[in-house]
């Protein structure tokens, strides 16, 4: 029973010692750039670390309205954060952690001033959205791409175009309702 016990508990050691050193050579972390939020008025990056024992990652957005082209001429000014708990579905493979397809529920925040159009005295919008999305994250090497469409609640005071720099309040089928968000992007950047 004794040479059974020490035979499990070195093995066991081993095992543990050989998941680490394999895990030392992964990348658990990266920066992201959101690929589309300069051409709508903001410029986005983002981090998102992996938590490799429960097959999930955190991602942490921030961004400034106002670097980026205004496309609604309204000189939108101040920032946007969002936060995502992505959950990986289908296989997963732990020297990839960032690879597969994920649904991700998010927080996001905008608070900016801008130019109204019919009278252009500045009013302010503050809108919060919790969203949930479907999307798929893929690495090549240290590059990473990421992509996701989603849905959800706002609540808030809205802006006049409905464009929050991070979602737009529905706004289709001759129909208008400042309670639904919709959210989609890309996001290129670089694993560590």
């Amino acid at each position: 029973m004794k040479n059974k016990i020490s035979k499990f508990t070195v093995i066991f050691f081993l095992l543990i010692s050989t998941s680490s050193f394999l895990n030392a050579n992964v990348n658990l972390n990266a920066i992201k750039f959101t690929f589309l939020s300069w051409t709508s008025g903001s410029t986005k990056l983002s981090y998102e670390r992996v938590f490799p024992e429960i097959k999930q990652t955190g991602e942490l957005c921030a961004g400034l309205i106002c670097a980026g082209y205004d496309k609604y001429k309204n000189n939108p000014l101040g920032f946007t954060l969002r936060y995502g708990h992505k959950f990986f579905i289908g296989s997963y493979n732990v020297e990839k952690p960032f690879d597969g397809f994920f649904l991700r529920p998010e927080i996001i925040y905008s608070h900016f001033s801008y130019d109204k159009k019919d009278d252009k005295i500045r009013s302010l919008a503050q809108m919060a959205s919790v969203i949930g999305t479907f999307g798929y994250q893929k690495t090549f090497g240290s590059f990473i791409v990421d992509g996701w469409v989603g849905g959800g609640f706002a609540f808030g005071n809205s802006a006049d175009t409905g464009y929050h720099h991070g979602f737009q309040l529905w706004n289709w089928f001759n129909s208008y309702n400042k309670n639904i968000a919709l959210s989609f992007s890309i996001r290129l950047g670089w694993c560590f």
